[in-house]
């Protein structure tokens, strides 16, 4: 039995060249970019070109760039290392859809005494610009604000969102880890002060992602003890992975008929779930999404259970919970969109990535109509499933 990969949000497999540069720089360049002799030389070499070729991809130039270990630590970096630099200014304010990396940050940043306010989404799952706005204050150092959401895949306005900052005198942080390589992304024209990005969500490497600062920035630095990346991220550069990332900027980059191609398979699975289940909701359907991403509310079936047993059948997806104390959680994300606890256990997320074809798709669909019987909750005592 053939498998087929449907959970590219989490992680998208990396393309073949991806695979090669990483290798070839391994092979080849064994010094250090930081070191004076040829081999450093030869190391910093390709670090630097391949951050041109990812700072071109985000429109923005290669000094304002900062690779990192993924978007993980950017988005620490970012709103922790703007919080701590602006003490006078240490309030924080966060969407309740953002990714945890940013969540945890503010409620770390909250018991060091900063104030963190969350502000929340509506039933479309997108930010209202208008209770950021209500949200500043005085003492406001940072907003944090996703481009696209990991689970839903909707678009937030953060256009809208930077125009509000800017004339506040507020930074504006947005993760766009999810968004890069499925929409076009300009990090200038977004207007935020600084955008993360991660390769592996893009058919890069894992273990490298990237930072972008808008110039006279400054932060405190998350990782210290050494002078790399303009004394913003200390530790030696992985010139492997920054090879690996590269190319599949490059490779997006070849692929203009990537998003359309992944928008139509996206809505030929929905639209295959739908006709076998009349009761399937696609979550944000109305709203701007991503191209690839599927959020489906099941309503009466177990997710966890759909997972799992779709994963029996050779299919790879997701639910939206979170793993917390043994336990699985229902998503934060679609409580913030209302949806009672029952349906988000109920809800599966589907994401395609560029090397999927409408092949996976049949294959997927068939799974789930294979998998759906086993999963149809049991109806409570005296009650209705």
């Amino acid at each position: 039995m053939s498998r087929v990969y449907l959970d590219n949000n989490a992680s998208a497999p990396p393309f073949p060249s991806v695979i090669e540069a990483t290798a070839r720089a391994m092979r080849e360049l064994c010094g250090n970019a930081s070191s004076v002799h040829a081999e450093g030389r030869l190391a910093r070499h390709m670090l630097e070109e391949s951050r041109e070729i990812v700072a071109s991809f985000l429109g923005v130039a290669a000094r304002d760039l900062v690779f990192t270990s993924g978007g993980s630590e950017s988005n620490n970096t970012a709103v922790r290392g703007v919080a701590l630099r602006t003490r006078e200014r240490c309030h924080v304010i966060v969407t309740a859809i953002e990714h945890p990396s940013v969540l945890a940050t503010a409620d770390a940043l909250r018991a060091e005494g900063c104030e963190v306010t969350v502000v929340g989404c509506g039933a479309s799952g997108a930010v209202d610009p208008s209770e950021i706005e209500s949200a500043i204050g005085a003492r406001t150092g940072i907003v944090a604000v996703m481009l696209a959401n990991n689970e839903t895949g909707i678009v937030q306005p953060v256009a809208r969102i930077a125009e509000i900052c800017k004339s506040r005198g507020v930074r504006l942080h947005c993760d766009a880890s999810q968004a890069a390589g499925r929409i076009p992304l300009d990090a200038v024209a977004l207007g935020a002060d600084s955008v993360a990005i991660s390769a592996h969500k893009m058919h890069g490497p894992k273990g490298i992602g990237a930072l972008f600062l808008r110039r006279g920035i400054e932060l405190a630095p998350l990782v210290t003890g050494g002078a790399q990346e303009r004394r913003r991220r200390a530790g030696t550069e992985s010139v492997p992975l920054a090879a690996g990332f590269a190319a599949a900027v490059e490779e997006i980059d070849d692929d203009a008929a990537g998003e359309a191609r992944m928008a139509a398979l996206r809505d030929e699975l929905e639209a295959g779930v739908c006709a076998m289940l009349p009761t399937a909701r696609i979550l944000g359907a109305g709203a701007a999404r991503l191209p690839n991403t599927s959020s489906l509310c099941l309503p009466g079936y177990d997710a966890e259970g759909m997972v799992i047993g779709l994963d029996l059948e050779g299919v790879a997806v997701s639910t939206g919970s979170a793993c917390s104390s043994g336990r699985i959680a229902p998503s934060h994300v679609l409580l913030a969109m209302g949806l009672s606890e029952e349906d988000a256990r109920s809800s599966v997320r589907i994401s395609l990535g560029r090397l999927n074809a409408s092949a996976d798709v049949r294959q997927a669909i068939e799974a789930i109509r294979i998998v759906l019987p086993r999963n149809r909750k049991e109806p409570a005592a005296g009650g209705v499933a």
